[in-house]
């Protein structure tokens, strides 16, 4: 019975294989056809035509996109993002952050600013060493 069930999973795997194999040159071939499907003469001119259209937009990297792919609609852009305000509070939550061993990605978060500001901050307030 159990000789009889490792057949069916062997068979399976192989079965699974070949239908990987299959989508996988059916793909290409897909893919192959697309500069053609729309009209341009070779591959290199369709990939231009693409870098074009997608200038100055996402690269397909990271959350927004994982979350389109998972079928959620990605959050709309409303431009630049608002500059944080530095307190007098903001830096004494940094300097004590500081102190207490906390990275400077810990602290950007924490204190709800980015990471270039706290090093700023830690610059302005001598808790960085000197470069040598």
């Amino acid at each position: 019975m159990v000789i009889d069930k490792l057949k069916q999973l062997e068979a399976a795997k192989a079965r699974l294989a070949e239908l990987q194999q299959a989508v996988a040159q059916q793909l290409r071939r897909e893919l192959a056809g697309l500069p053609g499907k729309y009209g341009f003469e070779s591959a290199k001119e369709f990939i231009a035509a693409l870098t074009e259209a997608t200038a100055g937009k996402s690269k397909g990297r990271g959350k927004a996109s994982a979350k389109v792919a998972a079928g959620s609609a990605p959050k709309k852009s409303t431009g630049r993002r608002k500059r944080a305000v530095i307190t007098d509070t903001t830096r004494a939550e940094v300097k004590k952050l500081t102190e207490a061993g906390k990275t400077g990605s810990e602290i950007a978060k924490a204190v709800g600013i980015s990471l270039p500001s706290v090093q700023n901050i830690k610059k302005a307030l001598g808790l960085v060493k000197a470069r040598k």
